[in-house]
């Protein structure tokens, strides 16, 4: 029997993880199957693994990045400290979670830092912005969140001023705004502020530049979206998927 591999999240119409791991499966003559599985609340979680008792492995996406972690059994070390999973492992019906959001982030970011990036502001709260602030960490990166509200010492949209965007020349987008459908939004930063020395990173993939990075590219800014993150991080999901085949304990 092939080997069953998914996606939870809702919605999934904009994923990319199943075409993705499709075509790894058939490019690499891999026997697997990966579906997407929308779970319109995660009390659907533990039913999915009794109906599905093949499952190997699971792609976690918004909005159950955090919400999920109660319902495994066990949890990687830097999941503990970030407080978000977007990968799990199934052995012999032991859930395992894992980030690999990290690796993705981590790899992307560093081939385009650049002496000024010193300072950043991390836009948005949810599970994707605990892995950026954690690879921020372990590269010596100050950070403030930015929020709708000023809550736990974040900073507010509407508390941004020229000021704070010049003294942060690295200003990275982890929320859904102006993802696929809805392109025409974006987080609402003075992009006045916004010059050379600057590096704008959008998570989002889908379109391959929303209006933030748009906005930050008309004023000179070097920009990145997320789809190489993306990939990488699929990768090293597919690397804890294939140790754990084989018994091994993912590093």
């Amino acid at each position: 029997m092939s080997s069953l591999y998914g996606i939870i999240g809702y919605p999934l119409s904009h994923s990319f993880s199943p075409a993705y791991f499709k075509k790894k499966f058939a490019d690499q003559l891999i026997d697997a199957v990966y579906e997407p599985f929308p779970l319109t609340g995660i009390d659907q979680f533990a039913p999915l693994l009794a109906a599905h008792p093949q499952l190997a492995g699971l792609n976690v996406t918004i909005p159950y990045k955090e919400s999920v972690i109660p319902c495994l059994d066990e949890i990687d070390p830097v999941v503990s400290e970030i407080g978000a999973v977007n990968c799990i492992s199934i052995m012999n019906g032991r859930t395992i979670g894992f980030n690999t959001d990290v690796v993705g982030f981590e790899l992307s970011l560093i081939p385009l830092l650049q002496p000024q990036h010193t300072d950043a502001l991390v836009l948005g709260t949810g599970g994707s912005s605990k892995a950026v602030a954690y690879v921020l960490k372990q590269l010596g990166i100050s950070f403030r969140f930015v929020s709708r509200t000023t809550k736990d010492g974040c900073l507010s949209y509407n508390g941004l001023d020229a000021g704070i965007i010049n003294a942060h020349k690295l200003i990275i987008n982890t929320t859904p705004l102006g993802m696929y459908p809805a392109v025409d939004g974006m987080p609402p930063i003075p992009f006045d502020a916004i010059g050379q020395q600057h590096l704008l990173y959008d998570l989002i993939y889908n379109p391959d530049e929303t209006r933030f990075l748009q906005q930050g590219m008309m004023n000179g800014a070097a920009i990145k979206n997320g789809f190489e993150m993306l990939q990488l991080q699929a990768e090293a999901a597919w690397d804890i998927w294939a140790r754990t085949s084989l018994n091994e304990t993912p590093e």
